[in-house]
């Protein structure tokens, strides 16, 4: 068996060649166990040597920084739409609907068509302008203090107005989806002002691009069995959407 300090030299070896590394795989070539690998991820994290994620760790920081939406907007931009035009396939006439804040959100406000007769609580202002000009489309703007970095309201107004607000689905973007953390944005607030809408929605729709996995923010909006459906794009794993299924949430790839 393999010492301590071996091992930690080991493990840091392979994170440099390869960016990540496997505890199930680390395992089996250093013959220990799991939890011993597990162990010494958390020594290593703990002098800031590398990053734990989900099955293994990384040399990539999983945190996200908070970006203002004018640059959010131009990350991942086709994905987003090639996904959101796959979520507006889900909106029927007379629906009444949740839409969250975010760029994925914008991208979803533009792909609704035209002649679907809908009501949409939203709590972004530049969802709600957006859908302003559906003749079809009654829209219920939330109201509260108002973040510029997501172009969105949030705080106990608008959190008092979801307790009277009972509907279908919850269109939602995040920031972070970690398989241990769960789904988290760089706001504790905004993540709040989530998990209220989760309450007033019978189904919750993650939108999210491939990117956003392996993230985590800073506020938790919820575990990943808390949420029904993921809407991404095949950048992400079959391992990944395997372990998602597993935990009973639907995964739909969109395609162009």
């Amino acid at each position: 068996m393999k010492s301590i300090t071996e091992r930690h030299r080991i493990i840091l070896k392979i994170l440099g060649e390869n960016e990540h590394v496997n505890v199930q795989e680390l395992s089996t070539q250093m013959k220990v166990s799991e939890v011993t690998i597990r162990k010494d991820l958390k020594l290593l994290e703990d002098k800031n040597l590398l990053f734990r994620t989900h099955g293994g760790a990384s040399k990539v920081n999983p945190y996200t920084n908070d970006k203002p939406v004018a640059v959010k907007e131009r990350l991942n931009a086709e994905e987003k739409q090639i996904i959101a035009k796959t979520a507006a396939t889900m909106i029927g006439n007379n629906d009444s609907i949740i839409i969250g804040s975010g760029t994925s959100m914008l991208a979803l406000a533009r792909a609704i068509h035209p002649e679907v007769r809908l009501t949409v609580i939203t709590s972004a202002l530049n969802v709600a302008l957006e859908l302003s000009h559906h003749l079809n489309v009654e829209v219920l703007q939330l109201g509260g203090q108002i973040r510029q970095n997501s172009s969105s309201v949030m705080g106990p107004y608008a959190e008092q107005i979801l307790a009277d607000i009972s509907c279908g689905i919850l269109f939602l973007g995040v920031d972070g989806i970690d398989l241990e953390v769960g789904l988290t944005t760089t706001s504790l607030m905004e993540a709040r002002l989530n998990q209220k809408m989760m309450d007033a929605a019978q189904v919750t729709v993650v939108l999210a691009d491939s990117s956003k996995f392996g993230k985590r923010g800073l506020g938790k909006i919820c575990q990943i069995d808390q949420i029904q459906h993921i809407i991404t794009d095949s950048g992400i794993s079959p391992e990944l959407v395997n372990m998602l299924e597993e935990k009973g949430v639907s995964v739909t790839i969109a395609e162009k």
